[in-house]
């Protein structure tokens, strides 16, 4: 079955409600003062199977001016446009105004219907015809159909259904295959059941029994919750499709707690925003946008205030476009790609509206080329395009944060990332894959890296290799041919890892152990370096368990002591003196005679005291006490008690 979502669109008392309650048989108005009063105030809904697999569910929308926000949550997610003029009234101010929306929204498919059919004659209504083809005269209705009906007497409502399943099979599907959202446009409770909310399934499937994370905008912390039940257009449902009106029966929360505006998505996928970068039109009938203004901002369902940051200029002109940051009052969850409307912030009138291109950026400064360079690309790129750029942007993206933004599930982010890493346009980090690089920033971070561990070298030359942990901690390489940023950034571990291992595996550098160095390269001393190296070893040996501090040591040396300590570490990584405790060092000789000495008291008893120790080696507790401890370490010693046990 193929769902398509219709809606009416049109100035008030012109037929739509009773256009809708003609074709399906269901009265859209629900409201008790919506029949008392004969008008749309709030969204109806209603569905009719046309045959073939092709469902249409329709919303009703309200025409009444004062009810445009309204229309407004309704608007936002169908698939094409019933655009309602009475026959004997033609167009009229929220016409327009319902037109424009629609417009803005990127409606791509519909048709006029003109309403009220049996109260013109032909001449009329020829009339109505004409002037509706140069009212929509190069807009998406251009060329439309444009159907005579009457709701009373049910002239022209085959020929209206057989158009609408025409464009219902040439409408574009949405997609099922990624994460689900639904706007909620209402919230209720039925006896017997509970929280109840509808909407329109904007993309993805939701199944009975599964999770769902509540966005609202009242409320900046995420609430999960279950799916109890499912109907879809009043029947019951074990899933709901992208593009299906939708019931859904929720535990775990109170419909006073879910607004209008509020959004159902899968859970641990998305996250809310304050900030929008996007592509905003203005109306030719809208006064000059300044910059820093206030308007009152509408998407999918929600509705909240926003401040307009302009990044070109600073207005935007009536019938022009311009990229802007939004930057809202509340929370949301918008994604790229979802369509908005603008409305001036008093009088509250349509004035504009656009598309989201970033939903995660940072604030921007006004001017910023870099800006603008990005959107633009952002723009005009395909999704595997849109990838890279968020990747290239920062030089590096943790696979979720990229699914956030761009309203994948993770697995869906790495493999499109995989097709792009044969382009030369993506590298991978991690084991399971984590990170996506960008390779200016994967060349960047490769050259730090590899200059690093040379000036190193340079500093250090009596030191083999850098710490790995010292070498990453030295870099903060920029992002290569990404925006401008304010400072350096160091790379993630994963990138660093994995930099690191390329230059590894290109032979450019040499691991030993927690250590890099250039490959090939090794420790050279000078004569009178190797000669103090050979005092010391020579001093710490001729000690055996009674050695003197270090500092004595590298006191009566002939270089100076930054140059000794460096080879007294030397001595140290080549296991010549052995590193006890802080502070004290004892040659590997002086270690070995004391193993031995260990092995021969084993034979007599393997119990040992510190007494004893002292007895056997000739040292005083000072030695006596850190000695043992490294043995215990060393798994040659365990202690029991006051005592060791000899293992």
């Amino acid at each position: 079955m193929k769902d398509v979502i219709a809606g009416t669109a049109g100035h008030i008392d012109h037929g739509k409600s009773a256009l809708v309650l003609a074709l399906t048989g269901t009265d859209p108005d629900r409201l008790a003062e919506e029949k008392r009063r004969g008008i749309t105030i709030d969204l109806g809904f209603a569905h009719l199977d046309l045959g073939d697999g092709v469902r249409v569910g329709f919303v009703d929308v309200p025409g009444h001016e004062r009810f445009v926000r309204n229309m407004l949550a309704g608007a936002s997610g169908i698939d094409l446009v019933m655009l309602v003029i009475a026959a004997d009234e033609s167009i009229k101010p929220q016409t327009r105004e319902h037109f424009e929306i629609c417009r803005l929204l990127g409606v791509k498919h519909g048709l006029v219907v003109l309403t009220k059919r049996d109260l013109v004659d032909d001449d009329v209504l020829e009339t109505g015809r004409l002037e509706v083809r140069d009212f929509v005269s190069g807009s998406f209705l251009e060329g439309a159909p444009v159907i005579a009906v009457s709701a009373r007497t049910g002239q022209g409502l085959d020929e209206l259904r057989a158009e609408l399943k025409r464009l219902s099979q040439a409408a574009e599907p949405r997609a099922a295959d990624l994460p689900f959202r639904l706007p909620v446009d209402r919230s209720f409770v039925i006896h017997g059941f509970g929280t109840v909310v509808t909407g329109t399934l904007a993309a993805g499937r939701i199944a009975k029994e599964s999770e769902a994370e509540l966005f609202s905008p009242e409320d900046s912390v995420t609430r999960r919750v279950r799916v109890r039940g499912i109907q879809v257009h009043n029947e019951p449902a074990e899933q709901a499709m992208a593009g299906q009106r939708t019931a859904l029966n929720l535990t775990g929360i109170d419909a006073d707690d879910i607004p209008r505006g509020a959004v159902l998505a899968s859970p641990g996928i998305f996250a809310a925003t304050h900030r929008l970068d996007c592509s905003l039109a203005l109306l030719h009938s809208a006064r000059p946008l300044k910059n820093r203004a206030r308007v009152h901002f509408h998407a999918g369902t929600a509705e909240m205030l926003a401040e307009i940051v302009l990044l070109e200029g600073r207005e935007i002109k009536p019938g022009t476009r311009a990229r802007a940051q939004l930057r809202l009052s509340a929370p949301g969850l918008f994604l790229p790609g979802d369509r908005f409307i603008i409305r001036q912030f008093s009088p509250v009138t349509t004035i504009g509206g656009g598309a989201v291109l970033d939903n995660r950026p940072r604030k921007h400064r006004a001017g910023d080329a870099s800006v603008t360079a990005f959107l633009e690309k952002l723009e005009q790129s395909d999704p595997g395009g849109r990838l890279a750029l968020f990747v290239r942007e920062e030089g590096e993206r943790a696979i979720p944060e990229l699914a956030a933004r761009l309203g994948w599930f993770p697995d869906q982010v790495l493999r499109r990332a995989q097709s792009l890493v044969s382009d030369a346009r993506m590298i991978i980090a991690g084991q399971p894959p984590a990170q996506l690089i960008s390779p200016e920033r994967f060349a960047a971070v490769t050259a730090n890296i590899l200059a690093a561990v040379e000036a190193f070298h340079a500093a250090n030359p009596l030191m083999r290799g850098i710490a790995r942990e010292d070498l990453r901690g030295r870099l903060a390489a920029p992002v290569k041919g990404a925006r401008a940023r304010d400072t350096a950034t160091a790379p993630s571990l994963l990138l660093f890892s994995a930099a690191l291992q390329a230059l590894i595996s290109q032979g450019k550098l040499a691991a030993d152990g927690d250590s890099v160095r250039l490959a090939g390269r090794e420790v050279r001393l000078s004569e009178q370096e190797s000669a103090a190296k050979e005092s010391i070893s020579r001093a710490f040996e001729q000690a055996g368990l009674t050695v003197p501090p270090a500092a004595e040591v590298l006191g009566k040396l002939q270089v100076d002591r930054a140059r000794a300590e460096k080879i007294l570490q030397i001595l140290v990584r080549e296991k010549t003196l052995v590193k006890v405790s802080e502070g004290l060092l004892f040659h590997c000789a002086a270690i070995d005679r004391l193993r031995s000495l260990l092995a021969e008291r084993k034979k007599r008893s393997n119990r040992l005291d510190v007494a004893a120790f002292k007895e056997i080696t000739g040292v005083t507790r000072k030695y006596a006490i850190p000695l043992l401890e490294y043995f215990d370490r060393q798994r040659v010693t365990r202690r029991d008690g006051d005592a060791r046990i000899i293992l």
